[in-house]
């Protein structure tokens, strides 16, 4: 009996022996294990910081040129509203110009016009005048012939009322124009015309017929004088230039 209770005991200690040895070995395990975690965290927190160390070094950098960039652009805005201002300006003292260049042939081509010296064609009238029927009561024949005073009242009337350009017998009146009457036939610029005389205009068909038919007008003053006066509306009358001098 006495020696089974001492192989109870010598058991014992042993067991407890063995939970010393292995409390001490996880002990020993413990440490290393935090001793290594802690050395990686550590070494994980060095690398992140010098991670964000060069983060934040190179998004200042792309800070510092994207704000240069902006200044640049700024500069470049500026400049490019003083050269739109430059083109602007430059375009209007040329729309000037080409409104002066445009006025000037538009001149150009009237004065071409009245001398006589372009074609034109366009609406108009077209007037004739011819010598009355002979009347053996009236002693003097010159009573019912066409003379030069009788068509300066229809060309005057027509220039008055806005005729670009007039023609006698076809042929072109320019500001030097002269008419004579000789006898029965009259004599534009050295050439001789006989009657009838056809006149021809070029202008607004409806004011130049409304000028023409006042009451007490051209129209009036010349059948008052025996002169066969015919008035007709063209749509299209065509005046050649005058050739030579």
């Amino acid at each position: 009996m006495i020696q089974r209770r001492r192989n109870k005991k010598v058991g014992r200690i042993k067991v407890k022996g063995n939970h010393v040895i292995l409390s001490l070995v996880c002990l020993v395990l413990g440490y290393l294990i935090a001793f290594s975690y802690h050395l990686t965290q550590r070494e994980h927190m060095s690398d992140t910081k010098r991670l964000s160390d060069q983060q934040w070094e190179k998004t200042l950098d792309l800070r510092n040129q994207l704000n240069a960039q902006k200044e640049s652009n700024r500069k470049l805005e500026k400049e490019l509203a003083k050269k739109q201002n430059m083109v602007f300006e430059n375009e209007k003292d040329l729309s000037k110009e080409a409104q002066v260049f445009y006025n000037l042939a538009e001149d150009a081509e009237k004065y071409r016009m009245f001398l006589g010296k372009v074609k034109v064609k366009g609406r108009g009238v077209k007037v004739t005048l011819a010598d009355g029927a002979y009347n053996p009561k009236v002693v003097n024949v010159n009573n019912y012939l066409v003379h030069e005073f009788h068509v300066f009242k229809v060309i005057n009337e027509l220039y008055i009322s806005g005729a670009a350009a007039i023609a006698i017998n076809g042929q072109r009146l320019t500001s030097h124009s002269y008419i004579n009457c000789n006898g029965p036939v009259i004599t534009v610029d050295g050439v001789q015309h006989p009657a009838p005389f056809m006149i021809t205009a070029i202008g607004d068909p409806d004011v130049l017929t409304a000028a023409l038919n006042l009451t007490g007008g051209v129209k009036d003053q010349l059948v008052n004088d025996n002169i066969v006066f015919s008035l007709e509306q063209e749509n299209e009358i065509t005046l050649n230039p005058i050739l030579g001098n």
